[in-house]
Parts: C-alpha cells; sequence; structure tokens
C-alpha cells in the first residue's frame, strides 16, 4: 500500500517527519471526543505513536493509516487507511481530517479511495468502521461511501458502545 492518488488528494506513507502534524491532529478536540486520547502530548509522543501505530503496522500488514496530503499545494490535512486492530477479526477503514478542511467531501475522497484499494487491490473482502452514536458526520460519510450499519460493538478493552458499519462479505455467526 504506497501512495494514492485522487483527484484533489495524494495519500502517502507517514513518515517519523510527520509527527508535529500528527501531534495537531490527535489533539483536536474532535478527535479527543470521537476517537479517544493517545496520550501524544509531545513531538516524541508522536514519533512513539507513527513507530507503534502507522510504521509498524505497513511493516507488519502492507497497510495502515496514510497521510493526507492535498495534491495542490502538498499540505498535510489528515489521515486515512486501513487498521488491523488487536483483538478484531476485520479490517477496520479510520479518517480524520483538521478542522478546517471538513465539509468539503475530502474525507468522502480519501475514505472511498482507500475502501476501493482494500477490497480491489488489496483483496480484502469485508472491511468494516466504527464511529461513536453521535458522531453524525462520520456515520453519513460511511453510508455515502456504500459502508451499512451493521450493529453497536464494544471494542476490546474498551466500554465504549459504538456503531459498526461494514462493505463487502456479511459477518459469520
Amino acid at each position: 500500500m504506497g501512495e494514492l492518488v485522487t483527484p484533489r488528494l495524494v495519500l502517502r506513507r507517514f513518515s517519523e517527519d510527520d509527527a508535529p502534524f500528527v501531534l495537531a491532529l490527535l489533539n483536536d478536540p474532535d478527535w479527543l471526543r470521537y476517537i479517544g486520547d493517545n496520550a501524544v502530548r509531545t513531538l516524541d509522543d508522536a514519533r512513539a505513536y507513527l513507530r507503534e501505530g502507522p510504521l509498524a503496522m505497513y511493516a507488519r500488514f502492507g497497510f495502515g493509516l496514510l497521510a493526507v496530503d492535498l495534491k495542490d499545494g502538498g499540505q498535510t490535512i489528515g489521515m486515512c487507511g486501513l487498521i488491523q486492530r488487536d483483538g478484531v477479526a476485520d479490517v477496520d477503514l479510520g479518517f480524520a481530517l483538521l478542522p478546517g478542511f471538513r465539509a468539503r467531501g475530502l474525507a468522502r475522497e480519501a475514505a472511498s479511495a482507500v475502501l476501493a484499494l482494500g477490497h480491489e487491490t488489496l483483496g480484502i473482502p469485508r472491511i468494516v468502521a466504527f464511529t461513536a452514536p453521535d458522531n453524525d458526520r462520520s456515520a453519513r460519510l460511511l453510508d455515502q461511501i456504500g459502508m451499512r450499519l451493521e450493529r453497536t460493538t464494544v471494542l476490546p478493552n474498551s466500554a465504549e458502545e459504538l456503531l459498526l458499519f461494514a462493505s463487502g462479505l456479511p459477518s459469520g455467526p
């Protein structure tokens, strides 16, 4: 899973050089509210997050969260990609943009491209996405890219109930 280009975006693998961006995104109030607090407070924390998250996932699975850059100018505005969470059988689609770049269809453009890549190029038959029940914008985006609400669920090591959306084959028993 290398670079992915859409009409307005370039999605690329993260490097530790992206730590300042990651520090900003992971401390955005909406990230903290809807995704959670990863305790990333310093550039060293952000580099560790990158090493232990996206970079480790690239090495282990060949995919992971990607940096979302504007094609025009190259500014990094978010992240979007596929995640293999511990204790979760299905591959998960994740996305987040900085506040100034929301409500422009950019997250939908990125998520749609990653979903297609996962199914068509990587051959992943079923991809899921999780969102907080009150995160209407994310739920609407998932619906717009063809994912369907299946049920509520709780992730391993969490007590928070989430909505589970899915694309592809239905889950087993």
